[in-house]
C-alpha cells in the first residue's frame, strides 16, 4: 500500500486597501509630511467624511509578491523634500516588507503643495485625516 499524504495548497493574498493603509500610516509618521492627499476629488470627498481614512491619497497596486505605489502628499515649508523622500520610501518599503513579505519595486510620491505647519492646520481643522495625521506625529 502506498502511504499518500494530502498536499495542503495555500494562498495569502492582501486587498490593495491593506497594503494602501500600511504605507499611509508609516508615511503620515515621517517628519515634513502634513497630509497624503489626493487633489481636488480626495478634497470633495473628505469633507463628506465621518471618519479619517488612513488609505486617501494612495493607489497600490498589488501582486503576488510585489507593490507599486503611488503617493499624493503635502509637504511642511522648510523641510528638506528630496530627505522626506528617501525617508517616505525606506519606512513604507520596511514596513510593507516586515507586516506581508511582498516588496515595494515602485513608489511614486507626487508634492502637490509645500505650506507651513500653522497654514495647515488652520486649512485643516474639522476634516477626519488631519486628526489622522495630528495623532500619528503624536505617537513618536
Amino acid at each position: 500500500m502506498e502511504n499518500k499524504e494530502k498536499v495542503l495548497k495555500t494562498t495569502l493574498t492582501y486587498d490593495d486597501g491593506v497594503i494602501e493603509k500600511i504605507a499611509g500610516l508609516a508615511a503620515r509618521n515621517v517628519d515634513g509630511i502634513l497630509a497624503l492627499n489626493g487633489g481636488m476629488f480626495s478634497e470633495i470627498t473628505d469633507r463628506f467624511r465621518a471618519q479619517a481614512d488612513p488609505t486617501q491619497g494612495i493607489d497600490a497596486e498589488v501582486g503576488k509578491k510585489q507593490v507599486a505605489l503611488e503617493m499624493n502628499a503635502t509637504v511642511e515649508y522648510g523641510k528638506d523634500i528630496q530627505q522626506i523622500f528617501q525617508t517616505v520610501t525606506q519606512k513604507v518599503a520596511r514596513d510593507i516588507r516586515n507586516f506581508t513579505g511582498l516588496e515595494v519595486i515602485e513608489l511614486n510620491l507626487h508634492i502637490n503643495d509645500v505650506m507651513s505647519k500653522r497654514q495647515w492646520q488652520e486649512e485643516a481643522k474639522g476634516k477626519p485625516n488631519s486628526q489622522l495625521a495630528t495623532d500619528s506625529k503624536q505617537l513618536e
